[in-house]
């Protein structure tokens, strides 16, 4: 690939922001340093605008496959970068379900075919795949995940004995999704009751509840500290969760971690009028009281990773009654977009955003060389200008499925350019049609 000079950059990295050129070659960051003369290298003035680590999605569903009319790795993978997430974790609820080491592996090969963004997959815990798990090298992949709420097929692990040993089965991260089934079940049949299929989407946070969420989430936590088991709770959606959390120490030193997703930093229930099922995730988007504890607890590090939980239906789908409408939205390509909406309104800095959204997931999950702007490191970078507004339209959505829930907001920053491994992937607009993205490596 040759080497390229980005000058002209304000750098976002570690808790500084810096002026400074960065020099790539092939698939690494060469140099960092003021001033750097490339004669070989072509340039691309960064004018002043900030340059970012390229950001890590420890959660996406990219439907690939079995599920490739929503979207696949090829078309999720471009609206990724196209907002600025250079590497991506896939979850194994698609068809078939990736909870054996040969269906885990088939993913890797659609993905290497495929993808415009790095990528890893999570294998998916059953009730009766645990043997299988125990033969998984924990540097195959970013981790387990553990559906501990409904879900597809027989991924809802909801055996117990079973689940503790998967728990003292495995080193790596063990990701959970925490909603209680037995809570929702309950009140999905009391709902039904009075409205049939057609439950005003108003109740769906009552339908999954704070109580669900927060019954599972500390069940997982528990469990965790008595097994040692390294706990990821993915989309927390409650302020209640938020006291199970630690801030006391480094997030290297964290046996247990927390997630949020873009969603519930940014809609509450007063979103459900307008929006309707565009917005219905499971856990569900809850009050605007449980969005203000997740900032505070994302600000005080409780929290520690910003994801998207990305899952596209299409419009036809999502346009139904309650109980057929599926859970889930399209959001890599509107993430950081979003979140520099944040920075800008000042309710996050930047560095923090990058922290929560680059560092700290490359952290959480022992990634190889990534997250980080360094030399050696991989030259996964995100230039984007703060000053550049642009409106979401379905006509800019390069989601498969085709809308966002952002469609009709005017965000007021903009990524010009992703590199993916030293390549520019990405370039006002447009995507290269030359892929170089890697499977992960980690450091275990």
């Amino acid at each position: 690939m040759g080497k390229i000079l980005i000058k002209n950059a304000k750098l976002v990295n570690e808790n500084r922001i810096f002026e400074s050129d960065v020099l790539l070659k092939d698939e690494q960051i060469l140099k960092i340093d003021s001033n750097i003369s490339e004669i070989n290298a072509r340039v691309i003035d960064a004018k002043g605008n900030y340059l970012l680590p390229g950001v890590i999605d420890d959660q996406v569903h990219f439907r690939e496959p079995g599920l490739t009319h929503k979207g696949n790795i090829a078309s999720e993978s471009k609206a990724a970068i196209a907002g600025g997430i250079t590497t991506f974790m896939e979850q194994p609820n698609t068809i078939p379900q990736t909870t054996t080491i040969e269906k885990h592996e088939e993913k890797f090969a659609l993905a290497a075919a495929s993808s415009y963004a790095n990528y890893s997959f999570l294998f998916g815990g059953t009730n009766d795949n645990l043997e299988e798990l125990k033969r998984l090298d924990k540097n195959a992949c970013s981790g387990v995940k553990l559906f501990l709420g409904s879900s597809t097929g027989n991924m809802l692990v909801d055996d117990e004995v079973v689940l503790e040993k998967i728990f003292r089965s495995t080193e790596m991260v063990i990701s959970t999704h925490c909603e209680d089934e037995t809570t929702i079940k309950n009140n999905i049949a009391n709902y039904k009751a009075k409205y049939g299929d057609n439950i005003p989407i108003k109740y769906h946070p009552l339908i999954r509840s704070e109580e669900a969420c927060y019954l599972s989430s500390s069940k997982a936590i528990a469990l965790a500290k008595k097994t040692g088991a390294r706990l990821h709770v993915f989309h927390l959606s409650t302020g209640k969760e938020m006291d199970l959390f630690r801030n006391d120490i480094p997030l290297a030193e964290k046996k247990i971690t927390a997630e949020v997703c873009i969603h519930h930093l940014w809609f509450s229930d007063e979103d459900y009028e307008e929006k309707g099922t565009l917005i219905k995730w499971n856990p569900a988007v809850k009050t605007a009281t449980d969005r203000s504890k997740l900032w505070d607890a994302l600000l005080d590090d409780r929290i520690d990773v910003i994801a998207t939980d990305h899952a596209p239906h299409l419009l036809e789908e999502k346009d139904n009654v309650y109980t057929k409408a599926p859970s889930g939205g399209p959001l890599v390509q509107h993430a950081l977009p979003a979140m520099l909406e944040k920075y800008k309104n000042g309710v996050i800095s930047i560095e923090r955003l990058v922290e929560k959204m680059c560092h700290n997931p490359a952290i959480l999950f022992d990634i190889e060389k990534r997250g980080y702007i360094r030399e050696g490191y991989f030259a996964d970078l995100v230039l984007v200008d703060t000053n550049s507004s642009w409106k979401s339209t379905p006509a800019s959505n390069l989601y498969k499925c085709g809308w966002s829930p952002f469609d009709g907001y005017t965000f007021g920053a903009q990524i010009t350019h992703t590199f993916v491994n030293g390549h520019l992937a990405y370039e006002n607009g447009t995507i290269s049609e030359k892929r170089n993205a890697m499977r992960l490596t980690f450091d275990r």
